[in-house]
């Protein structure tokens, strides 16, 4: 069953922006095909040069950079979410793909299970 992780609404500063990381680790870790989309406030867990200890927290680096080393399939970024907040594909900490909200959509028909944080 591939499953599709979507982040929305979490800042790269609270815990809940690391245990939606987890989830789609621990799904990956057990051979579940997956993909992940950031959109919304959750495109800031992307962005290069976050340090967690200003705030008291760890970076989200590691478990970021661990997605692709876990066989997540998919890693996404919505276009329109990067705009509104000024921002570009390329000040991404990992290489995510781009997409408009069409290809979203069309995105969406292809996992059997969806899941938004």
């Amino acid at each position: 069953m591939k499953s599709l992780l979507i982040i929305s609404r979490h800042a790269p500063a609270r815990q809940a922006a690391r245990e939606a990381l987890d989830v789609v680790l621990a799904a990956a870790a057990f051979g579940v095909p997956c993909g992940i989309l950031f959109m919304d406030d959750g495109v800031l867990q992307l962005m290069r040069g976050q340090d967690g200890a200003q705030i008291g927290q760890k970076s989200l680096a590691a478990n970021l950079q661990a997605l692709p080393l876990f066989g997540v399939e998919d890693i996404l970024v919505c276009q329109h979410s990067l705009g509104e907040r000024g921002l570009q594909a390329n000040q991404c900490l990992l290489e995510a793909r781009a997409v408009n909200n069409a290809e979203i959509a069309t995105l969406v028909e292809h996992y059997e299970q969806i899941l938004t944080l």
